[in-house]
């Protein structure tokens, strides 16, 4: 399979939306066939976000068809789903760079392109943005049409329903695509409700309610009685109330597939005033019968082979961090009838696939909603039960006001089993996972725990859910070392640094899973190493035994060096007048881009040789 355009002979007249809206439109149905198939080639070679990106393919082609690009802004709600878009924004030839070292943003990205309105990485952001925006299109007076596209599984977040909420009550012109790509609602999907589309947005219909509602404006009695008619109409043919109830004109559901069909749509749709909301079914993994069958596995994949309909055995490796959550997870349920574990539609990615299978009763999936989660945990913390948050790093800040408020505050017995912390590789700053110590540690009443391996993840959620006070292990992306966790869980004293190597005049702290870095560059440079495991409760006593022969500290942490676990040092130094010098290493203050993680530790200087550089230097 070749990435060459002259294999895609339509696509290849469609580089540009500019170009792509020269095409007449019978030529659409053959442009989306290859444009899923240049996508498949592109992702299978270069590896990436996929199931999402085949089921947007025919929708993408008629936003940018019937919609002036990047004049008209264009908001993909997340970005799994924009990579078709990508490809007609003047980016095929760079697919395969995707998600690397300086190539091409895993999502919406405005530095790279004019036709990304807006950054995105987190969910349930587009409605609020396209709302900001439509609202200074409506003072810029230019005639800018804005649309956001939003999954089903995205409108599940309350931040979506309050702009929702916002742009009914204001009725700006905005138009939502809600992107469903639920299977069980296939069957509602067909020509009865495609022509419904069309008959809802079509000149007769519209015309004779904005005529009858322009008649009856000085009746109030009838207007009322015909409004309410309308929408009881409405409702008994289509899933659309609750939209209607906020004020959105809504439309469909249709065939997402069907690209005529919603380009017919869209162009009707592009003279109503007001807030309209089209509801497009979609199928994720279209066109390709494996990724159809199991779109999770098919989310983000590796390099594969598409002639085998199966993803590559991954390769032997040590067991993940996330593993090793999940499997303390249900060793700990065996023992705690109140242990209660909650995640924000991470079920997968925080290994606890198995958790939700044998302990059904005891596992909470919340959906997209972060807030709610730690709040829920609040909640059963309160009455006694044992709650367990897994989320990731990155998505815990969008949880912090109820970490604060509604856990700190009242010192409730909350764990957080915090994944993805540090350097996350692929998917570039929106999840780099920099922040959580720094915005963690000055919490009152948090404990904060840097393992560094394996068996020490275990012990230290352990310690934490026996600590009777709120309590976060910050783990990273990936594989451990190989420590083989032991299966006995014991508690560590809390803020128990240990020494793993005594030297002269140098003493690197290390807080985290960057151990074996430091260790190679303890060795080099004759350093004494100490593994400080906590970042709150910091164990001074170690520092000031260290400050009375080390001329020099060395911390070392996966996470901002603003305010992170290097600073909580250098606070203790200065309270006490410790006579060392000190230096931080850790994540400097800039959004880190995509690359592996290999590569990132490299650049930041924070593999060994990094260290050791650095070190040299700082003490010469």
């Amino acid at each position: 399979m070749t990435l060459d355009l002259a294999h895609y002979p339509t696509l290849a007249l469609a580089g540009t939306p500019e170009a792509l809206r020269q095409l007449p439109q019978e030529k659409l149905r053959t442009l989306a066939d290859e444009l899923r198939q240049y996508l498949l080639t592109c992702v299978s070679q270069s590896s990436g976000h996929f199931a999402s990106g085949l089921g947007t393919v025919e929708l993408t082609v008629a936003l940018h068809y019937i919609y002036n690009t990047p004049f008209d802004r264009l908001i993909w709600d997340v970005g799994h789903q924009a990579y078709p878009h990508k490809i007609l924004t003047g980016r095929a030839g760079k697919m395969s760079t995707i998600r690397k070292k300086n190539g091409l943003h895993p999502f919406p990205w405005p530095a790279e392109s004019d036709f990304d309105t807006f950054a995105v990485g987190h969910s349930s952001t587009s409605i609020s943005a396209a709302l900001g925006m439509a609202i200074a299109a409506e003072k810029e007076a230019r005639g800018r049409k804005v649309v956001a596209v939003i999954g089903d599984g995205a409108m599940t977040a309350g931040m979506a329903f309050e702009a929702l909420n916002h742009a009914g009550d204001i009725s700006k012109d905005l138009v939502v695509i809600l992107n469903d790509n639920e299977m069980s609602i296939s069957e509602n999907v067909g020509a009865l409700n495609s022509h419904l589309a069309r008959l809802l947005t079509g000149n007769l219909f519209n015309s004779i309610r904005d005529g009858g509602k322009k008649l009856l404006s000085n009746v109030p009695p009838i207007k009322e009685f015909a409004s309410r008619a309308e929408e009881h109409i409405k409702g008994m043919v289509v899933p659309g109330t609750i939209f209607e109830e906020l004020g959105f004109n809504y439309i469909g559901p249709i065939d997402g597939h069907d690209v005529n069909g919603v380009v017919d749509t869209l162009r009707n749709m592009r003279r109503f005033k007001g807030p309209q909301l089209l509801h497009v079914v979609t199928r994720k993994g279209k066109g390709y019968p494996e990724a159809e069958k199991d779109p999770i596995k098919f989310h983000a994949v590796p390099k594969f082979n598409p002639a085998d309909q199966a993803l590559p055995k991954a390769k032997a490796s040590n067991p993940t961090f996330s593993a090793i959550f999940g499997n303390w997870l249900c060793d700990m349920a065996k023992v705690d009838p109140k242990l209660m574990a909650i995640t924000p539609a991470m079920r997968e990615g925080s290994g606890m696939v198995g958790f939700s299978q044998q302990y059904p009763q005891q596992y909470f999936d919340v959906a997209i909603a972060e807030q709610h989660a730690v709040t829920l945990a609040a909640g059963m913390a309160k009455e006694g039960l044992n709650a367990v948050v897994a989320i990731y790093s990155t998505f815990l800040q969008r949880a912090y006001d109820q970490l604060i408020h509604d856990v700190a505050l009242q010192n409730l017995p909350v764990l957080f089993a915090i994944d993805r912390a540090g350097i996350v590789g692929a998917d570039g700053p929106t999840h780099q996972g920099a922040f959580d110590i720094a915005f963690l540690r000055c919490i009152p009443n948090m404990i904060i725990m840097t393992p560094s391996d394996e068996n020490e993840c275990r012990q230290m959620l352990y310690t934490g859910h026996k600590a009777n006070a709120p309590a976060a292990v910050r783990y990273p992306r990936g594989a451990g070392k190989g420590v083989v966790p032991d299966t006995a869980m014991s508690e560590i004293m809390l803020g128990q640094s240990r020494t793993l190597r005594s030297g002269e005049r140098v003493a690197i702290l290390n807080f985290g899973t960057l151990l074996p870095f430091a260790e190679k560059a303890a060795e080099e440079l004759n350093a004494t190493l100490v593994d400080m495991r906590f970042v709150k409760p910091l164990d001074t006593a170690i520092l000031a035994k260290l400050a009375v022969d080390h001329d020099y500290f060395v911390t070392l942490e996966d996470g901002c060096i603003m305010g992170g676990a290097g600073s909580a040092v250098g606070e203790y130094i200065l309270q006490h007048q410790l006579s060392v010098r000190l230096k931080q290493l850790g994540l400097p203050d800039e959004f880190i881009l995509q690359g592996t993680q290999e590569e990132m530790y490299a650049e930041l200087g924070l593999d060994s040789e990094g260290i050791i550089s650095c070190v040299k230097q700082f003490t010469s």
